[in-house]
């Protein structure tokens, strides 16, 4: 059953990445003139891939349930691949409401580097914890993770309005904003084949260190850039003639795995930035602009309908899951509806800016590319939740 959903998952992943080569290779088509029908032809290819490749997702999520007992999302790699679900079953639901091709062309690649950084996580069948083990986790996690998908769908819409509008810009701030958002993408990315790279090779290295009055062991999956604050080596590959780490990590950072995600966190800046360096040494011009072509004929009110109506959609949804649903099963948990834990306080935060959003929206008129800019920085909020307060800030909610 096991290897089973292994080969499922890997299935998708590839009728992903399929699924986006087709969408860029139909969207490519429609720069020149008399192309329609191999755009349509390519698109429907890809849209094809894409919902048998859901398909597959539904049936791999399916049997994870029949051999943990629960539903599939209590931990990282669960959690972010049903994100992915959730991205990838948004943008269908509205492409058949809009019929947007270009759409598939940005959305499947994000959802192929969503996969790919989930499987960097551990995949193993873990039992819940007795204050887990309830169904309105499951309702909860599943209808919060499905509007976040759809704010997804909004955050690439609203990108790629922005790469109509702004991509084409020389030495403007609303330009390098965007190429940054590139670079961030770029950064997930590059960590995930990293990543992979690393685990094939078996690299490891661990080091002992005292935390809280105890030995604490930090196991290292990537080269130690940096070791644990006065800790000493146990074991450690070497790495391009590297045979012990760079420098030693700050104080604050003494958690018990602080260093090795700070470790991560380099080598995803570090491999980010050198295939974004290569990337523009080769094409000598910003990401933004190279893709510009792709989406200029893009009819910028339907894409700003996308951003608008996939909001819509989501927020509602989010609601219950992230708030409603969220408070029921806290006081059925913990004896109490809200407690201000870290990742409590960042979905309020989070519900609060989409609740912005759709109050300047249509209070205030911001439409276009101030409504493409809000669903960037929403999804932005969304993956400082999924990263930074789930991996670095410890509390209730953290996931591993």
């Amino acid at each position: 059953m096991k290897t089973v959903m292994e080969y499922l998952l890997f299935a998708t992943f590839f009728l992903y990445l399929f699924s986006a080569v087709a969408f860029l290779v139909g969207v490519s088509g429609a720069k020149k003139k008399g192309n329609a029908e191999r755009v349509k032809k390519w698109g429907q290819t890809g849209l094809i891939l894409a919902i048998i490749g859901v398909t597959l997702h539904v049936a791999f999520i399916i049997i994870r349930i029949m051999i943990s007992g629960h539903f599939p999302t209590s931990n990282m790699f669960e959690f972010i691949a049903f994100l992915c679900f959730a991205v990838v079953l948004g943008f269908i639901i509205v492409f058949f409401i809009y019929r947007s091709f270009v759409l598939g062309a940005f959305v499947m690649p994000i959802a192929v580097i969503l996969l790919s950084y989930a499987t960097v996580f551990p995949r193993d069948v873990q039992p819940l914890i007795p204050a887990l083990q309830s169904s309105w986790l499951y309702i909860h996690v599943t209808t919060a993770a499905i509007g976040q998908g759809l704010f997804g769908v909004s955050f690439v819409a609203g990108l790629v309005y922005l790469i109509h509008k702004v991509g084409n810009r020389d030495k403007s701030k609303s330009a390098i904003s965007l190429e940054l958002i590139f670079l961030v993408l770029i950064m997930f990315g590059s960590f995930s084949i990293v990543s992979t790279i690393f685990q094939m090779t078996g690299y490891q290295a661990t080091f002992k260190h005292a935390y809280k009055g105890a030995e604490v062991v930090q196991e290292y999956k990537l080269p130690a850039i940096v070791s644990p604050y006065e800790s000493k080596a146990v074991k450690m590959d070497s790495f391009a003639g590297m045979s012990k780490p760079l420098f030693e990590s700050p104080k604050i950072f003494q958690g018990e795995k602080a260093a090795s995600k700070l470790n991560s966190v380099l080598w995803s800046i570090g491999s980010g930035l050198i295939i974004y360096g290569i990337y523009f040494a080769i094409a000598r011009k910003r990401l933004g602009k190279l893709l510009h072509p792709l989406v200029q004929k893009l009819n910028l009110e339907l894409m700003d309908e996308i951003v608008y109506r996939s909001i819509v959609i989501g927020y509602p949804i989010f609601t219950l899951g992230a708030l409603i649903f969220a408070m029921i099963w806290a006081n059925q948990a913990w004896g109490r509806p809200w407690g201000w834990d870290p990742k409590e306080t960042w979905a309020f935060i989070t519900w609060m800016f989409y609740s912005a959003y759709l109050h300047l929206r249509l209070s205030r008129g911001w439409h276009g590319e101030k409504s493409a800019w809000l669903a960037v920085v929403g999804f932005a909020i969304i993956l400082i939740n999924l990263i930074v307060i789930n991996l670095v800030i410890s509390g209730l909610h953290s996931y591993t």
